[in-house]
């Protein structure tokens, strides 16, 4: 229709061709509406990073998160040592190994004289490390006949086995940078032949390591049955490549004891098999993964999690609800971790949760449940539908924190523990068996536990070669989950 045509239709026609033309406008309006959600949505998933969202820090690449990691409030104090702070530093020994004396010379350069005996002016230490080379010790058995015709033969130890092996202290070595410091096999054999002149091959490596896990699978079994009586542990899980195949590492932790295992199933399955979670009745910190509800325990839930998604969600949503979520929840971890008790007052934890529920009734008004679309399955909803019905449904578990002081308010203990397996997969590219799975997870579960308790691993390895596996306590006294 042209202009020139307007002229010939009636006041009625004219009025209802403005009426259609209003409803094409707001139909391309809310088209264009639905097109820069999209648009935004998209934008913001690109966005997405370790510190607003549950993508690991691997994921960032190059491109360096526009804000630190970490989720902490800034205390206002300089960095280093605060005041009062002893410090730690290198102190003068007593007894040195080795004194190695500088004297001065025995006639004076100015006048010729001779010197008298010169006396101490100054003393300095170097701490070094002492020239290490393997030791080979050899034992020989002596025998004797008597006279009746009898032979008598002296006994090697039972450690000593063969003509020739290696000595509980070299497999504790390999053992321990394998599992604890994570080296790949190849380069663990080569550091051995570095530092101690010990020609050392992979097969070896991993001799040792099957060695080690015989040894202590009985105390790992034992750490694995101690979960039943613990008040609260943490649980986390992970991918881990086994064969070229997707599988799940478990780990359950306490402030005192770590057990880690494995199996294809990342959920309710694989818990069931695994054994522990069926019999734990304390409350289980976790990141909200369905699958931990199915069991009869208590839960509280990570509240870094909910903060990465509230940082998304208010950074690059621009949703004002969530930045205030985000200060409310952060302003009670620090009133927590200020109290002299480890929790808040009946009064305010009453206003919090007040605060609490007004913050979530604006965001579920700002975005509201989608209705069915009749379609099967669930109806899709947006990040903050989800996250706004999960913070409602699950109140008591997000605030356990608050009325709990053996709860921390985050899952941070589990998630330490669980870094290490995918420390030790991104430097060796992932397991070649299950049983090498099963090796590192037991070795890791005594190596952590023991570390936690304040052992040294080495010697704790070298006497578990011999024969007498140190133990861990075995109590869940530990204290406070740091928070």
């Amino acid at each position: 229709m042209t202009p020139a045509d307007l002229a010939g239709l009636s006041s009625d026609e004219k009025d209802a061709l403005i009426c259609s033309l209003f409803e094409r406008v707001a139909a391309l309006e809310a088209v264009v509406l639905k097109q820069q959600a999209i648009i935004a949505e998209l934008q913001a998933r690109l966005a997405a990073d370790s510190h607003n969202s549950n993508k690991p820090p691997s994921s960032d690449g190059f491109r360096k998160p526009p804000k630190p990691k970490s989720l902490r409030q800034q205390s206002g104090k300089k960095s280093g040592g605060q005041p009062g702070h002893p410090g730690s530093n290198l102190t003068r020994s007593d007894h040195p190994d080795c004194v190695v004396v500088h004297a001065p010379p025995k006639i004076c350069d100015a006048c010729d004289a001779f010197l008298p005996e010169p006396i101490l002016a100054e003393v300095r230490q170097v701490f070094d490390l002492p020239e290490i080379r393997y030791e080979v010790t050899e034992h020989r058995v002596l025998q004797a006949a008597c006279r009746c015709g009898k032979l008598h033969r002296g006994l090697f130890p039972s450690e000593v086995s063969a003509p020739v092996q290696y000595g509980p202290k070299t497999f504790a070595a390999m053992v321990y940078l394998t599992n604890h410091h994570m080296l790949p096999v190849q380069r663990t054999a080569a550091l051995v032949n570095d530092f101690f002149g010990l020609p050392v091959c992979e097969a070896t490596v991993l001799s040792a390591c099957a060695n080690a896990e015989a040894r202590l699978a009985p105390t790992v079994d034992a750490i694995a049955a101690s979960f039943q009586t613990a008040p609260v542990a943490h649980a986390d899980e992970t991918g881990v490549n086994i064969g070229g195949s997707l599988h799940w590492m478990h780990v359950l932790v306490t402030p005192l004891l770590t057990w880690i295992g494995y199996h294809k199933k990342r959920g309710k399955e694989a818990m069931i098999a695994l054994g522990i979670l069926p019999a734990f009745c304390g409350i289980l910190v976790h990141d909200g993964w369905e699958s931990y509800r199915s069991f009869l325990c208590g839960h509280s839930l990570c509240n870094a999690h909910h903060l990465r998604e509230l940082v998304y969600l208010f950074e690059e949503l621009q949703q004002s609800w969530a930045g205030r979520m985000i200060e409310l929840l952060r302003a009670a971890a620090h009133e927590v971790n200020q109290a002299a008790e480890m929790v808040l007052g009946d009064e305010r934890r009453v206003w919090y949760r007040a605060s609490y529920d007004a913050i979530l009734c604006d965001g579920e008004r700002d975005h509201p449940r989608a209705e069915a679309s009749g379609r099967r399955g669930r109806t899709k909803q947006s990040k903050a539908t989800n996250l706004l019905s999960r913070l409602r449904e699950h109140a008591d578990d997000v605030w356990r924190f608050a009325s709990d002081p053996n709860v921390p308010f985050t899952n941070n203990l589990a998630e330490r523990d669980v870094r290490m397996p995918k420390v030790k997969q991104k430097i060796s590219g992932g397991f070649r068996t299950a049983h090498g799975t099963k090796t590192f997870c037991v070795i890791r579960s005594y190596l952590a536990t023991m570390h936690k308790q304040g052992a040294n691993l080495f010697d704790a390895l070298s006497l578990a070669f011999q024969g007498n596996v140190p133990q861990p306590r075995f109590t869940h006294d530990g204290g406070i989950a740091t928070r």
